[in-house]
């Protein structure tokens, strides 16, 4: 089944990040959701875990050009 996952994101501070960390984690198999939070800096994401890690989250968030705190 689908696990959630809330992470904390450092440097997210527009709507551009927002859209950016969203884009980033849709392109991953396995990530069926993606909501960025700008208020909370955080970004809960609903994803298989049979398919992507939360390593795999984090990895791409970075790719991104984003640092997860937690």
């Amino acid at each position: 089944g689908m696990e959630n996952v809330e992470l904390k994101i450092d440097g997210m501070t527009c709507s551009g990040c927002v859209n950016s960390i969203q884009n980033a984690l849709y392109r991953q198999d396995g990530v069926n959701k993606a909501v960025a939070d700008i208020d909370n800096s955080s970004v809960t994401v609903e994803f298989d875990p049979a398919v992507i890690k939360r390593d795999g989250l984090v990895q791409a968030i970075a790719d991104a050009g984003f640092d997860v705190l937690n």
